[in-house]
């Protein structure tokens, strides 16, 4: 189960940075059948080549090995566009877990006192940025394991995703734009077409530009074709 968890984390970090087998051992200046024998976790691990292999993956080994063996993470994020699933998964996962499903954007509306549209409307981007970064403190300072829904945007905050990524087992929900789409439009929220001429489009721009900083969670997973049960198994061997 160890090598094996570890072997899914890899797999799952060069997937969500689009490298390929090949591409990753002749990076990282390892066999491919080295590489093959890791991501499936069999075989002995060298772990001067390891260090190579995440070196590449800028996968620092303190988050490999997060949560195996004593100790366990005592935070889970979600993080992914609108529409990816990150409530939906979030409840079964913290349900599986025992922990607490905590969605960021209901903390900073509390702290707020208003909606987040009435937050942006009011006082701007900066002022959702500082109360985001200050909800994120308090429930990274909680004791008990949370499971947390991230606001889309997130990751475009450089300074409270390095911190996040710092302090949590981040996990991106991906998706096709279409699914986003109509996910949000079967919770029938129509935010992201109000007033837009093509809003597939523009998702597809935003998740072009965000897809970088989404690929440095721990793990991605494509809730498309795992589903809501899919993606819950692979989090909980990946964090067992």
């Amino acid at each position: 189960m160890f090598l094996s968890t570890i072997g899914q984390r890899l797999r799952a970090r060069r997937r969500g940075r689009g490298l390929t087998q090949a591409e990753l051992a002749a990076a990282a200046g390892v066999s491919p059948r080295f590489l093959v024998q890791l991501e499936g976790g069999t075989g002995n691990i060298s772990v001067q080549r390891l260090r190579d292999v995440c070196a590449v993956l800028d996968f620092p080994l303190a988050r490999l090995f997060d949560g195996l063996g004593p100790g366990s993470t005592r935070c889970i994020a979600l993080v992914g566009l609108r529409g990816a699933g990150k409530s939906s998964v979030g409840r079964a996962l913290a349900d599986r877990l025992g922990a607490t499903l905590v969605e960021l954007d209901e903390q900073v509306e509390a702290s707020a006192g208003m909606s987040l549209a009435s937050v942006f409307e009011l006082w701007g981007e900066a002022r959702y940025r500082e109360l985001e970064s200050q909800a994120l403190a308090h429930v990274l300072a909680r004791r008990e394991p949370v499971v947390l829904a991230t606001g889309g945007s997130l990751v475009t905050a450089t300074q409270t995703w390095q911190r996040l990524r710092s302090a949590a087992w981040t996990i991106w929900l991906r998706a096709t734009p279409s699914a986003h789409l109509a996910r949000v439009r079967a919770q029938g929220d129509l935010r992201p077409m109000s007033g837009r001429a093509d809003p597939l489009a523009e998702l597809r721009d935003i998740l072009r530009v965000r897809s970088p900083l989404y690929a440095q969670a721990d793990l991605c997973l494509d809730t498309d074709e795992l589903g809501i049960d899919g993606v819950v198994a692979h989090v909980l061997v990946a964090v067992s």
